[in-house]
């Protein structure tokens, strides 16, 4: 089975719109550190499949508005609003100078509710566990990822963790509704209502009676901690996980583990009206322009765009040669232990694709 079937229900209107077989404008952003690399790859490989799109980069660099705080240039803004869909390599944010996460920017800027990470074994790369297939829904909006921050006096800080109805709501019922449409049997809620009972206590409601909606799907209720236990003890005991933004953060990237790390996961924001899909990995400034990044996250969050688009003959194509080239180990990156340039395994994926 594919990573991913399908990423409805939200992908549905936008999908619709490419069922005439156009080509479709997608906005790139092509990031920091090995961003830039890792982007070409994708472009390189979706030229050699003949995807039917055409890219518009856009940069993101933070810019100062009017009232003396840092945003996204309005122009990158204007592109994602136009395309309604956006392939994002990763971006770096300083850490402790007060900088905003530029990621948690664009989640808020869209409305982009919903990060779906699916964390599924890849055949021939092996790792302490076999056959994981885990998919993790997070919130992307709000919890302890809202921003609302202060010093209450010197040396106490506040930091305030946000939890609406109406996010909670929208993002129970995304996870029930994506279960039902790719074959899941079970959504666990993961949370910590035991100790925060009202805003926890608030998700977990909302999840319960978006499960009510959903009888066809199992439901159960977990405690953060336990799942981690859990997860790492044996993963196949979880299915569909859905949770506040803070332990979706966590969580997702646990399960990337599981899989090989975060250079192999795919990940994809959903909003309202559009999305962005992602490699969630870091900009390794220490490798880039040396030609020596892994592109497999970003290519495959490409090609879970493919399939948000109904592209799912490209998304396929291109899966299964990027995971031949995987199984057969003789071109891949250091990271995946070979020794190949990411040129070079870009290559030997386009030479796979030539051969399907």
């Amino acid at each position: 089975m594919s990573l991913l079937r399908r990423l409805l229900p939200t992908g549905q209107a936008v999908a619709r719109r490419n069922m005439s077989g156009d080509v479709r404008t997608v906005t790139l952003i092509p990031g920091d550190g090995i961003g830039p690399e890792i982007a070409a790859s994708v472009q390189k490989i979706f030229a050699a499949a003949e995807v039917p799109i055409a890219w518009e980069p856009v940069d993101v660099s933070p810019v100062k508005n009017a009232d003396g705080t840092m945003g996204i240039p309005q122009a990158a803004i204007d592109s994602v609003n136009r395309n309604k869909i956006g392939l994002k390599s990763p971006l770096m944010t300083p850490v402790g100078k007060g900088f905003r996460s530029l990621n948690l920017a664009l989640r808020k800027e869209f409305n982009l509710y919903a990060n779906v990470r699916p964390c599924k074994s890849i055949e021939g790369f092996k790792t302490l566990y076999d056959d994981v297939d885990v998919v993790t829904i997070r919130e992307n909006t709000e919890g302890e990822y809202s921003g609302i921050e202060h010093e209450i006096v010197d040396g106490v800080v506040q930091s305030i963790k946000l939890i609406t109805e109406n996010a909670s709501r929208r993002v129970a019922e995304y996870a029930f509704e994506y279960a039902a449409n790719n074959g899941r049997s079970k959504v666990t809620a993961v949370h910590k209502a035991n100790i925060m009972r009202m805003s926890d206590g608030l998700f977990l409601r909302c999840c319960r009676e978006a499960a009510e909606k959903y009888p066809q799907i199992k439901f159960e209720e977990r405690y953060l901690d336990t799942v981690c236990l859990n997860m790492v003890q044996d993963p196949s005991i979880y299915d569909v996980l859905v949770m506040p933004n803070l332990y979706g953060d966590i969580l997702s990237d646990l399960c990337a583990g599981l899989i090989g790390g975060l250079g192999l996961t795919p990940s994809g924001n959903i909003g309202t009206d559009g999305a962005i899909f992602e490699a969630v990995h870091g900009t390794a400034p220490d490798i880039a322009g040396k030609d020596l990044a892994n592109p497999t996250a970003l290519l495959l969050s490409s090609v879970m765009m493919l399939r948000y688009m109904d592209l799912y003959d490209h998304a396929k194509k291109i899966e299964d040669a990027a995971f031949v080239v995987i199984k057969e180990g003789n071109v891949i990156t250091g990271d995946l232990g070979g020794r190949a340039k990411c040129s070079e395994y870009t290559n030997e994926i386009i030479r796979k694709l030539e051969t399907m």
